[in-house]
């Protein structure tokens, strides 16, 4: 074995897993001018994959004539461990990756100002704002490695928990995964014991008592069939305590050597409105397992008036903090907040 094959083992893995596909695909895949893998971390039932990236490899199968093939490759098939997917992407493991910035910690300082306590309300306008801020500030440091497809966040973050929680106080004590390094200092700040975790590794450590609490978007949670497993739901009405940002993220390589009219069907499903699509069908999939959930006899808080301004006044220093940290960086946290701020609202607007 490789130094190279040392360092990333899952490397191989790939490798035979996909020519197994290759073989199983049989005509299907010699049909087709391009074959590109697509690898990511969640189950195919998820909202994300049913509900953005499906329809997304569809509609380049289609636009381009059949000349592209992306095969779909769910719940980490290809090998290696939700963090990994970022690299698998740089080093050409595979050729689309969908993850979360915020499974590397630091790596992505400047999209963790969506991830901010109360900043985004509604997916859709968020993540064009994302893309936008992408444009001006992260395209050729953050993403520097990768051809940026899509960008967008999930809706509203919600707590799912084993007890109820209404107000702050009710943190205390309470071991409660946050996706992301941004959610994980907030949820400390308020009171909890934060545990990292990838989203796929929530129903084991809920069902272990690893943790007492995870907070994820409802389009996730039947796929992972969260709300067997924590009867208390607290959201904020059309507020949001938190959202998770995500990259769909190209090999450059594997961009580059696209024929031209190929590489305009890619071109033409990526991008700001793309971002903001897809944003909004992810939100759009919270309906049905909320619903699913509140027919079960799960237990529904919603925090509002008073309740609501104390979670705001409490995550404040969360936000203060993080600007100090970044100004600190020289990435000019004052900055990315307030130009946040403003594309959400420039996009919210129109």
């Amino acid at each position: 074995m490789t130094g190279h094959e040392k360092r990333f083992p899952w490397r191989m893995a790939a490798a035979a897993l996909t020519v197994a596909g290759l073989g199983v695909a049989g005509g299907a895949a010699s049909a087709a001018d391009v074959t590109l893998r697509l690898h990511q971390f969640l189950p195919a039932t998820s909202g994300g994959p049913k509900l953005v990236l499906e329809p997304w490899a569809e509609k380049i199968e289609a636009e381009s004539g059949g000349r592209i093939e992306i095969q779909l490759f769910p719940s980490m098939q290809l090998g290696g461990k939700p963090p990994d997917l970022i690299d698998q992407a740089i080093d050409g493991v595979v050729d689309i990756v969908w993850t979360l910035p915020g499974y590397t910690p630091g790596r992505f300082p400047r999209t963790e100002v969506f991830e901010l306590p109360f900043t985004m309300t509604d997916a859709a306008p968020a993540s064009r704002a994302y893309w936008r801020l992408a444009e001006e500030t992260m395209m050729d440091s953050d993403f520097r490695d990768v051809k940026v497809l899509g960008l967008w966040v999930h809706g509203p973050g919600i707590i799912h928990s084993k007890k109820p929680v209404e107000s702050v106080g009710d943190l205390n004590g309470i071991k409660l995964r946050a996706p992301s390094r941004i959610t994980n200092r907030m949820f400390g700040d308020l009171g909890a014991t934060p545990v990292g975790m990838p989203a796929p590794a929530v129903p084991e450590a809920l069902s272990k008592g690893v943790i007492d609490a995870a907070v994820l978007p409802w389009e996730v949670t039947g796929a992972l069939k969260i709300a067997e497993l924590a009867e208390n739901h607290t959201g904020f009405g059309d507020e949001a305590l938190y959202t998770a940002t995500f990259i769909l993220a190209m090999n450059r390589d594997s961009y580059d050597a696209l024929p031209g009219d190929l590489k305009a069907v890619i071109d033409a499903n990526s991008g700001l409105e793309f971002s903001g699509e897809a944003g909004h069908r992810m939100e759009q999939g919270d309906d049905g397992p909320r619903d699913a959930a509140v027919a079960a006899g799960a237990n529904i808080v919603e925090v509002s008036g008073s309740g609501l301004a104390e979670w705001k006044d409490a995550a404040l220093p969360t936000i203060a903090a993080w600007i100090s940290e970044m100004d600190d960086k020289g990435l000019d946290g004052t900055g990315l907040r307030r130009r946040a701020l403003e594309l959400i609202a420039e996009e919210t607007a129109r």
